[in-house]
């Protein structure tokens, strides 16, 4: 059978990419590996002392998941020496210039044969340290770009950002930088500096890690807030955008900003997921019964997509790139479902309450956990009022009486106080997306599959038309399915 052109492309490729060991990398990795294994080097940048443990890492945490399970099968005994031959363990940290590569001669090696670079590397945590996002989200994503431009065959650099870059955003969000460039009044640098400040104030004050950590996560929260930002990650993510479009040069750069990720939905098959995404933590502890109510618009869209779409698109925007190299443009790709196959809060939370309830969590009793429908309440501040009044209070009382009582339902206190600071925390952080009311744009995403169809890509391998999801099937029968299959619920 004839490859498509998509597969061709691949064929003899020096690829970098960075963040290698996160959630949306290993399936891209795992993507190229079983489609074209005649792809000349993916060299894989890995947080490690040293070169050696890079590979160790590489094994470790990315090619003895289950996500290769079916490469590892037809490969067979030849598995490990095609990952040897095509796969290159780099030890370093984008937070660094010249991305912390100690080996000179491996540097130099890459300088001179990388021809595709995908930056993947990012910390997704909402209350992330300041400091730590803006080396890996801000300044992380500068370090790649310039040592792009260092390299002699780099044709193309790919960025994958998030569509929330724009903050509590509403109406049709297009797939543009005005929405950042409007905010460019911010002086990215001063904000480095004033991390470093507070930093270095907290560090000569010799008060411990942990409250310096927590001090500089706070501080990430109120710069952001203060910018219009609602968590550090978008603001920093944000910030990072504005960055490669003033210093990219004459390189080609294509930002992919996904919506929310979650697990695959057919490739390399359906429901794979690692670690507990951003709306999974609602499910999971909807499913064990210790989320019984959330803030949110039951008419709101979650925008969610699966992983491997994501992916899908990642690889054809590099072959129709690519092949346009000599433009030096700036492309922006939304990649979501909003626009044309919504999933709606309200939909969600009945197809998880459906689950649930023929499939119930077994705790470790081993008893079956009953859940209710979940209760949507429709504003932030009668969500704060709702758990005052049935948590809050009755806890401050169920506190005197546990004084009164020579702290003997301590235990109980501790885990019920433990609970509703962790909801009240979770609904914080979620409310911007549980009431987001922004639609992202997709017509740049659909020049791109006119443009890949044209091109002779098979885009059947390569879906990324949101449209193709049935949200009933895929929550019920993979992604619910794939949580538990991970040990996440």
């Amino acid at each position: 059978m004839e490859l498509d052109n998509a597969v061709k492309f691949l064929q003899g490729k020096t690829i970098l990419i960075t963040g290698a060991t996160g959630f949306l990398a290993k399936v891209f990795v795992e993507k190229i590996l079983r489609l074209q294994p005649n792809v000349n080097k993916l060299y894989l940048l890995v947080r490690a002392s040293n070169n050696k443990s890079a590979t160790q890492r590489l094994y470790d945490e990315i090619i003895s998941t289950e996500l290769f399970k079916i490469l590892r099968n037809n490969w067979g005994s030849k598995f490990d020496d095609l990952i040897s031959s095509r796969v290159k363990a780099v030890a370093g940290d984008i937070s660094f210039e010249n991305l912390g590569l100690n080996d000179s001669e491996l540097r130099e090696e890459m300088l001179k044969k990388i021809q595709i670079i995908v930056n993947v590397a990012a910390s997704t945590n909402f209350g992330e340290r300041y400091d730590d996002a803006l080396g890996i989200n801000t300044f992380g994503a500068l370090n790649v770009l310039n040592f792009g431009k260092k390299c002699d065959e780099v044709k193309l650099f790919l960025h994958i950002s998030t569509a929330y870059v724009g903050g509590e955003e509403t109406g049709i969000i297009l797939e543009k930088g005005e929405n950042l460039k409007r905010r460019n009044d911010i002086n990215i640098f001063e904000e480095k500096r004033l991390a470093e400040e507070l930093l270095s104030q907290l560090q000569n004050q010799c008060i411990p890690d942990k409250a310096i950590t927590s001090s500089m996560k706070e501080f990430g929260l109120e710069r952001a807030k203060m910018n219009g930002w609602p968590n550090t990650y978008v603001f920093t993510k944000a910030m990072g955008e504005m960055l490669l479009g003033k210093f990219k040069g004459d390189l080609p750069l294509v930002i992919i900003r996904p919506t929310i990720i979650a697990s695959t939905y057919k490739q390399p098959f359906p429901g794979w997921i690692e670690g507990v995404r951003t709306m999974d933590v609602v499910l999971v502890n909807y499913g064990k019964g210790k989320l019984t109510c959330f803030p949110g618009n039951l008419n709101s869209a979650l925008d969610v997509i699966p992983v491997d779409m994501v992916v899908n698109a990642m690889v054809v925007a590099m072959e129709v790139h690519y092949a346009q190299h000599q433009y030096s443009c700036e492309t922006i790709y939304h990649v979501g479902t909003s626009s044309k196959n919504p999933l709606k809060l309200s939909d969600l939370r009945n197809l998880v309450h459906y689950y649930f309830t023929k499939n119930p969590w077994i705790d470790t009793n081993g008893q079956k956990v009953e859940v209710g429908k979940l209760i949507v309440v429709s504003t932030i501040n009668r969500f704060f009022l709702y758990m005052k009044i049935k948590y809050v209070l009755p806890l401050k009382v169920f506190y005197l009486i546990n004084i009164l009582c020579c702290q003997r339902f301590e235990k109980i206190y501790t885990n019920l106080n433990r609970r509703v600071k962790f909801i009240l925390r979770l609904a914080e952080f979620y409310k911007p997306y549980s009431f987001f009311t922004g639609i992202f744009d997709e017509r740049n995403l659909e020049r791109l599959q006119r443009l890949a169809e044209e091109r002779g890509v098979d885009l059947a391998e390569f879906n990324f038309d949101s449209r193709s999801i049935d949200w009933e099937d895929y929550i019920m029968n993979s992604h619910i399915p794939g949580l538990l299959n991970q040990g996440l619920l």
